[in-house]
């Protein structure tokens, strides 16, 4: 099993505890910004299984049916996490209706707010870990779910400290105002997480900065051509896709105009991790006469 299987394996060990720990704090008071904490931590748990099973898809080698190999699968989980991120929002809103119609006191404020707060601290700490992973292997579906895990964090956080005020004041509305707004957060923060998976299935280019060493590198190491142009690149779980046209004198031999490709591509890969490279030769005559100047 992979390093990033493993790690979404143990996002759902997690996520079942802190779920436990999270719906025993709403069962003991009744608050529905506890349910609302709850039903958030229901969607973690779904989301790390979809995970999980992406991750296995996305390790699959290329075949004869997926050519460029399965990494995709992750921006597809990506996406189905926002749909259920969002799902539970609207859930959360209806309950919020339906406490905020029919009104009831708090029960056992002080052990409701410690079991919320210790399952808080055990998402903020598999959080941190699930994007530094997802960062370093790559991973969206990974990078996903710790954004998300810190996002509900920072409800988690507010939930508590306005259920702290809600008993503190005996103010009861306080309670599905939290909910409500907790519901809004999540709302927001799944439809962010759908932004971005669309954004990769729909190929979308790397960020500006990335794209830009891409251009210095080609420039610096393709000595003896004359430009690149028609750059192009684009996102698949893992892997980044490069292409482009390298124009080369029009007497050079096909083993030199190789022999700066290959420079080329090392330099490249050196720096990027899990960069798929196809660089076209041309001759002078194909000079667009814009693009990477080689230097």
């Amino acid at each position: 099993m992979r390093q990033a299987e493993r790690i979404a394996a143990g996002s759902i060990a997690v996520g079942l505890a802190v779920l436990a720990l999270k719906l025993a704090a709403w069962l003991v008071t009744g608050s529905a910004a506890l349910y609302s904490d709850a039903a958030e931590s229901v969607v973690n748990v779904a989301a790390s299984g979809i995970a999980l099973l992406a991750l296995r898809l996305a390790a699959k080698p290329a075949d004869a049916n997926h050519p460029y190999g399965h990494d995709k699968a992750e921006f597809f989980a990506a996406v189905i996490e926002g749909v259920l991120i969002v799902v539970a929002a609207l859930t959360i809103l209806q309950h919020v209706w339906e406490v905020w119609s029919h009104p009831a006191p708090i029960e056992a404020p002080l052990l409701g707010i410690g079991l919320n707060a210790a399952s808080t601290v055990l998402n903020l700490a598999w959080g941190v870990l699930l994007v530094r992973s997802g960062r370093r292997l790559r991973s969206p579906a990974l990078a996903a779910d710790g954004r998300h895990l810190l996002g509900d964090v920072v409800t988690s956080v507010g939930v508590l400290a306005g259920l702290a005020l809600a008993v503190a004041t005996g103010l009861t509305w306080i309670d599905p105002l939290l909910a409500g707004l907790t519901a809004v957060y999540i709302l927001a923060s799944g439809s962010m997480v759908i932004g971005e998976s669309v954004g990769g299935l729909m190929d979308a280019a790397p960020a500006a900065e990335i794209v830009a060493r891409i251009r210095a590198l080609v420039g610096q190491h393709a000595q003896g051509a004359i430009e690149a142009h028609d750059l192009r690149t684009r996102h698949a779980g893992r892997l980044t896709f490069l292409e482009f046209h390298l124009v080369v004198p029009g007497a050079m031999t096909v083993a030199d105009a190789h022999a700066i490709c290959d420079r080329v591509e090392a330099a490249l890969k050196a720096e990027m991790e899990g960069l798929m490279i196809t660089i076209h030769v041309e001759p002078e005559g194909k000079a667009k006469h814009h693009g990477v100047i080689v230097l």
